[in-house]
């Protein structure tokens, strides 16, 4: 059943034109995921789809009574309402019914009381509240009184999340969904809106929730729609299929533009109307062999001063907000090469401890000692600091009009632009004329163009697309010095780190070697072994009769496992751990650059059936652990 019909669409903003001509459609159970490049318009035509925008031309139909929800990137929020009653805002019957319920409860109008009842009965909207209060919990936004005015930005996102997601809407649209968001939510969020019965249209960065969510992709490029039917794996196996094919074509029309070139210009008039139709077929195939595929790339070889024997040293550092603890008595010290990841709930103090390591906030307590040679460069959450009315290069040349590179080589700030993907034809932009991607991006350059030797980076990934992503990550991989990184971005994490410091709250931090995915998994194990330990305690307390009463445990007797579930059990945990071991195989697989099409497609394809086998082997795990 289609919901979504695009026919012809075309947008544009002066004599510059964003899209043209597009054609597409979303069916009922889809989950769609649009990609592009920074500035390409994927909001834009977000926006375009739901009339907030207006189009140039074409047509867009919504099948008829649907019920429409839209999470947009910049929150768009009563500021003098609380969480709740921005929550409740919405226009859904079920909603309004069990609000007009609490408030009669509030009055204690009996009558009031009798009339919203009836309406939740009717609607079946009993189980409304326990679904915002668990949706609410998971998004840890506990106190529903507290003001939107007075919430931080990442908490006004999640308000906005929470609200289409309680909404249970037909057709679910939503721009970067994972922003902001920690990583237990986004694999919360992952989880949910993979079960949900919603209709989704996404724009997302986030490359593992395009491989788990999506089953297609619709990448917007030069002003048109290609339809990829599959995952993020399959995108990118049959992106690099097209490019093969358009290559081969390009490179026979560039030859046979030479053979006709050489034709025309010995045949200046056409005579006869063949010869017309020879100087028409030339003028085509001209247009055919000047198309450039664009390889993403970022190459820049910038000279670093080595860094010293002394690098950076904590000593028994501490820090605390009157009742929040930050830091309790944490050493360190970091090493030449050091490519450390830092992941840890919001709130847990990751933005505070760079601070302290930059010298821009003091500790309570200890010592940072920083060495002589240690040159910083830190990317902030912060946007770029530039005048909206400053042109791009500009920006650049008021850090240096040459940037020095190894061997005494110099590279000026035009060409530094265009390294980092920065054409020509933007150059001379305005500031305020860039996308949010883009203005990351220029801000990354600032930093980077001082040549830096110990780099942090605070969530360096948001806002930027996955095509900047992967050349970062190119750019990071060959990078000698030490390097930071704060990121809710798994993919991200999974290829820059080889450590990560967690942050578990009241100024813990555990060291753990390896990267995200491992962290992951002995998280994992670690919550089965809690939950086999609390399946084998068989005590249990006698329910108190009133007056209380307090009655001794009474130990009740548990049914034994057979020889033949014993086998069972022992024989899943086998299977688990190999499929586990599969799963992270799979999973380096697909992060690498260096894998093939055939590789990515394959893994892709392997890894969703270990996924399913391994939650059906989970299950049985549990269910057979609470009788042993």
């Amino acid at each position: 059943m289609n919901y979504l019909s695009v026919e012809n669409l075309t947008k544009s903003f002066g004599d510059r034109v964003i899209f043209e001509d597009l054609i597409f459609g979303i069916d009922q159970g889809q989950k769609v995921a649009i990609v592009a490049k920074n500035g390409n318009g994927k909001t834009t035509l977000l926006r375009c789809l739901l009339g907030q925008e207006s189009i140039d031309d074409g047509r867009i139909v919504f099948r008829k009574d649907l019920r429409i929800a839209f999470m947009e990137q910049a929150e768009n929020m009563e500021g003098s309402r609380t969480i709740l009653e921005e929550i409740f805002s919405h226009d859904l019957p079920e909603l309004k019914a069990v609000k007009a319920y609490n408030h009669a409860m509030r009055m204690e109008d009996e009558d009031l009381i009798a009339a919203s009842f009836e309406a939740i009965t009717e609607l079946n909207a009993w189980d409304m509240e326990t679904k915002v209060n668990q949706i609410l919990s998971v998004l840890k936004l506990t106190d529903t009184s507290r003001l939107i005015d007075k919430l931080s930005g990442g908490q006004k996102k999640r308000v906005a999340l929470a609200k289409v997601l309680v909404a249970e809407p037909d057709f679910l649209i939503l721009d970067e969904p994972t922003n902001h968001l920690d990583l237990d939510m986004i694999e919360w969020l992952e989880e949910y809106l993979t079960k949900s019965k919603s209709t989704i249209l996404m724009v997302t960065h986030d490359r593992y929730f395009l491989e788990v969510v999506c089953d297609t992709i619709l990448e917007l490029e030069e002003k048109t729609i290609f339809k990829y039917k599959g995952n993020f794996s399959y995108y990118l196996e049959k992106k690099a299929e097209r490019q093969e094919q358009l290559a081969a074509t390009i490179g026979k029309a560039q030859n046979q533009f030479k053979k006709e070139l050489d034709w025309m210009r010995r045949q200046p008039k056409a005579r006869g109307t063949k010869q017309k139709a020879r100087i028409e077929a030339f003028h085509d195939t001209k247009k055919v062999a000047s198309q450039r595929i664009d390889q993403d790339e970022i190459n820049i070889p910038v000279k670093m001063e080595r860094l010293g024997t002394k690098i950076l040293e904590c000593h028994h550092v501490k820090k605390s907000f009157t009742d929040v603890k930050i830091l309790n008595d944490f050493t360190y010290t970091f090493k030449r090469n050091e490519r450390l990841g830092i992941v840890g709930d919001n709130g847990t103090g990751k933005s505070t401890f760079l601070n302290m390591l930059m010298g821009l906030e003091d500790p309570s307590g200890g010592k940072i000692v920083t060495g002589e040679t240690v040159v910083f460069g830190y990317y902030s959450q912060q946007l770029l600091e530039a005048d909206p009315d400053q042109k791009v290069i500009d920006v650049i040349r008021d850090i240096a009009e040459y940037i020095p590179l190894e061997k005494g080589r110099e590279m000026s700030a035009a060409q530094f632009l265009e390294k980092f993907l920065f054409p020509r034809s933007m150059h001379y932009n305005f500031v305020e004329k860039l996308s949010g991607g883009e203005k990351r991006r220029l801000k990354l350059m600032t930093i980077l163009m001082k040549n830096p030797n110990f780099l942090i980076l605070d969530e360096p990934t948001n806002d930027l697309d996955i095509f900047v992503m992967s050349v970062l990550e190119d750019y990071l991989r060959s990078f000698k010095g030490c390097l930071i990184v704060v990121s809710h971005d798994r993919y991200f994490m999974d290829k820059m780190v080889d450590h990560l410091f967690v942050f578990e709250g009241e100024g813990e931090i555990k060291d753990i070697l390896g990267n995200y995915t491992v962290f992951r998994k002995q998280k994992q194990l670690n919550l089965r072994a809690e939950k086999k330990k609390a399946s084998n305690s068989n005590v249990v307390e006698v329910p108190a009769e009133k007056p209380i009463v307090l009655k001794p445990k009474i130990e009740v007797k548990a049914r034994k496992i057979s020889f033949k579930e014993k086998m069972e059990f022992e024989e899943i945990e086998k299977d688990m751990e190999s499929l586990e071991e599969e799963k992270d195989k799979l999973t380096l697989v697909l992060s690498s650059p260096d894998s093939s099409n055939d590789e990515l497609m394959e893994s892709g394809k392997r890894l969703s059936k270990v996924v399913s086998e391994l939650e059906m082997k989970t299950d049985r795990w549990l269910e057979l652990s609470e009788f042993i």
